[in-house]
């Protein structure tokens, strides 16, 4: 069995466009804010309430850009509801929600249903980059795995192509009283946009185990893989906490392991690297609702961009600031 090209080169196609937008200035392995980054500049008129409705890998991100934008603008409120991506789109069509925060692209049936609504496609803004981290216990021995093996570890249908299944810590190298243990599965509920992003890259489109017990969140998993020895478990890597260690990838036996270093990860080199979005209902040749466009030029701004770092993400660069911001006009 061979690893499927098509996702294999949309995982290609994702990480060489990190490599080529992110530019994000590194200093001995510390995340630093591109210097060309704008300012953000307080506007007159911006009041009233925004609803954001979606990722909950990006549910910490959201809410402390709400509350530097509050800073700036008193009387905005924006209230953040994170129960999973998938819930983004329907929110947008039916108005319940202004902003779309997802931590994958949308699919082509959410932006037909979108369109069939209101005759044009949502307008997607990339506002941070993400380490999609897998995560064991922090005394757990295991350094490094391909995604073939983990593939073998989290699905039932081994479409990356891994000889078999991966049921037990020994068959991955963990010696000790642990390689003889079953190995216990976290993962995200099918709202999740990373469920679907790990399901479409590291599982190579494969159907997930029966055993993986679904968290409601992101912090859930990473949680319950610091509680638990035997435990592997898949999340954003803004929720990474000091229970839990990430393990290094590799894309396909006898290639080389990188690990979540923010220079490895905007190198392109970390093979489960991707953008996080904010959808917007956006009419063409018609001017954006003012404080939707002033949230996201302050998300895209030196300020913003300063908060992904605090929280744990990358930011982006002046070169795909430039591009994100000109969407808005």
């Amino acid at each position: 069995m061979k690893q499927n090209p098509t996702r294999l080169a949309a995982a290609v196609v994702m990480c060489a466009t990190i490599v080529l937008t992110a530019g994000t200035a590194l200093a001995a392995g510390a995340v630093q804010l591109d210097p060309k980054l704008p300012s953000y500049e307080r506007t007159g008129g911006v009041s009233g309430s925004l609803n954001a409705i979606g990722s909950d890998t990006l549910n910490n991100l959201m809410t402390l850009w709400a509350e530097g934008f509050g800073d700036v603008y008193p009387n905005v409120r924006i209230q953040i509801e994170g129960k999973g991506s998938s819930t983004a789109p329907p929110a947008l069509i039916k108005s319940t929600a202004q902003l779309g925060p997802m931590s994958r692209e949308m699919k082509s049936t959410e932006l037909d249903q979108f369109e069939k609504t209101f005759g044009y496609k949502p307008l997607q803004i990339r506002v941070a980059i993400d380490a999609l981290a897998v995560y064991v216990n922090k005394d757990n021995p295991l350094e490094k795995l391909t995604l073939p093996e983990v593939d073998a570890i989290f699905s039932k249908t081994r479409k990356c192509g891994h000889g078999s299944d991966v049921t037990s810590w020994g068959q991955v190298g963990v010696g000790g009283s642990l390689a003889s243990t079953p190995i216990s599965l976290y993962g995200r509920n099918s709202a999740s946009g990373t469920y679907g992003y790990f399901k479409e890259i590291a599982l190579c489109g494969g159907d997930y185990r029966n055993e993986v017990k679904e968290q409601p969140g992101s912090a859930s998993v990473v949680q319950g893989v610091s509680e638990d020895l035997a435990g592997i478990g898949y999340s954003g890597i803004g929720y990474r906490t000091s229970g839990v260690k990430t393990v290094a990838l590799a894309k396909a036996p006898g290639q080389p392991y990188h690990g979540t270093d923010p220079d490895t990860v905007l190198s392109g080199q970390y093979p489960l690297s991707r953008f996080l979005y904010i959808y917007v209902n956006k009419a063409p040749n018609r001017p954006m609702d003012p404080m939707i466009r002033e949230f996201l030029r302050f998300v895209l701004s030196k300020e913003g961009q300063g908060t992904v770092i605090k929280d744990g993400y990358l930011p982006l660069s002046d070169v795909l600031v430039e591009k994100e911001l000109a969407k808005l006009d």
